[in-house]
């Protein structure tokens, strides 16, 4: 038997814009996790067995095109397991489904390293970084790539598509609560709306784009140099651009709004929005009032992480 986990991730800056090649900032959330267990089975074939999405099933009865089979079949063929033995695949995960924490990446980058080192051959992260990409695909549409690394490295991270992967120094830690609307929001769909606004006007959008991505070059030197006033201020602007994107939705304002009026540095939407999560900069004793604050105002669960 062997167990492999992966964390959830949040996007501090960038969304959106990073899929048309600006920078993105992320950080690993540790206290949510996708754990997946490999292990023998004496019935015959592969199985996976997913109760978080009522899954259970021979992998040959699954489409070949579902994410989980292609991630399971990604690493037969990657180590050249044609007759691959018979086990069970049994996944579990604490990261909600469809909103904006990494919740598909954080299964794939799992099953690949659980599965791969089950079968003798561990994965480089480099590889497992790869292969999760391909399946973010199948989530995703055209995917930036940044929910896979940040999650395959648990590092934070400068991202830029199809440069090399940039972490970078957090000058003095720093508390963000993550409030949930809720509301299921599948980041394709958001995706491919952006993308149809940015080809309606693209000397437009690509403004905004630009702007975006200098909010997280800024945003990148103050957390390395531990400036909170600056990094708040930064998220409120990025957030008023995203609504420009038309991707927040009343709840997430609404949210947004309780934040700010309860004292943060700071708060946003991130992911792809329409529902799913914001995230506010507070100090760090205030993070339990914050949390009570976003329940009030809507947030139907709150999670606090500490960047470092």
């Amino acid at each position: 038997m062997i167990t492999a986990s992966a964390p959830g991730k949040v996007i501090l800056f960038g969304e959106h814009a990073v899929v048309f090649g600006r920078a993105a900032l992320a950080v690993p959330v540790t206290q949510l996790q996708a754990r997946v267990t490999v292990s023998e089975n004496s019935r015959g074939g592969i199985w996976i067995e997913a109760p978080n999405i009522n899954l259970s099933s021979d992998i040959e009865q699954l489409p070949p095109d579902h994410p989980l089979a292609r991630v399971v079949y990604s690493v037969f063929t990657a180590l050249g397991k044609s007759h691959p033995p018979a086990c069970t695949i049994y996944i579990q995960s604490t990261i909600p489904v469809a909103s904006g924490l990494g919740s598909g990446a954080a299964v794939s980058v799992a099953i690949l390293r659980a599965l791969s080192a089950y079968l003798g051959q561990p994965l480089p992260d480099e590889q497992v970084n790869t292969l999760a990409f391909e399946a973010e695909k199948l989530h995703h549409g055209t995917p930036s790539g940044i929910d896979n690394t940040v999650i395959t490295y648990i590092k934070p991270v400068y991202f830029i598509k199809g440069r090399p992967v940039k972490t970078f120094h957090v000058g003095a830690p720093f508390t963000i609560v993550i409030g949930d609307t809720g509301i299921s929001a599948p980041t394709k769909e958001s995706v491919r709306s952006v993308r149809k606004l940015w080809e309606s006007d693209k000397p437009r959008w690509e403004k905004v784009f630009d702007r975006v991505g200098n909010i997280a070059w800024d945003a990148r030197q103050a957390i390395e140099r531990g400036d909170l006033t600056d990094l708040g201020s930064l998220m409120n602007a990025n957030h008023v651009l995203l609504q420009r994107l038309t991707v927040s939705c009343p709840e997430l304002d609404r949210l947004v709004e309780a934040a700010c009026k309860s004292g943060a540095f700071g708060a946003k939407l991130s992911g792809g929005g329409r529902g799913g999560n914001m995230i506010t900069l507070v100090r760090k004793e205030n993070a339990p009032a914050m949390a009570e604050a976003l329940k009030s105002a809507g947030a139907k669960r709150t999670t606090v992480t500490q960047v470092e």
